[in-house]
């Protein structure tokens, strides 16, 4: 078989450093990409907490902590759900849609830099592309199973 590039560590690597720049970018607004992206996804539709996690590829705990901190900023407030009462939802306030737009700005902004150094051509195949691998054999992880410690022999 022909060598492969090493494709998980290119986009770890450009998974983070982008992620660094986005968070350095949006600190000037006091949001970080986390806090962005919920509000977003908020924003679309009608949404509990779970499933913004799961749109947000959140564990629980970072959940609950990003909520809350965009309640104590007034971007956000959990609530009863209109069509399930017994559903909360998170609901995103007049300054979270405002932030929000102001963060989505910087975003594109960031996102736009960090594409600037490809042709106009480049971009194009290089997003499409991405595209097609997130939306196909990238779309679902694996599910992870527990580390086991092979057995021990008695001694």
């Amino acid at each position: 078989m022909a060598h492969v590039p090493d494709l998980s560590g290119y986009l770890t690597r450009a998974g983070h450093v982008l992620e660094t720049q986005l968070a350095a970018a949006l600190s000037g607004i006091g949001l970080t990409p986390r806090m962005h992206h919920v509000l977003r996804c908020a924003l679309e539709a009608e949404r509990t907490q779970i499933q913004l996690a799961e749109l947000a590829y959140l564990d629980k705990t970072t959940m609950v902590s990003t909520v809350d901190a965009l309640e104590k900023a007034g971007y956000a407030e959990r609530r009863p759900s209109a069509s399930d009462r017994r559903a909360r939802i998170i609901a995103v306030t007049g300054a979270g849609a405002r932030i929000a737009a102001e963060g989505q700005e910087i975003v594109d902004r960031v996102h736009a830099e960090a594409l600037d150094v490809l042709t106009a051509a480049q971009r194009r195949t290089f997003v499409e592309s991405l595209v097609t691998l997130v939306d196909g054999p990238l779309a679902t992880p694996v599910p992870q199973q527990p580390v086991r410690r092979p057995r021990q022999r008695g001694g």
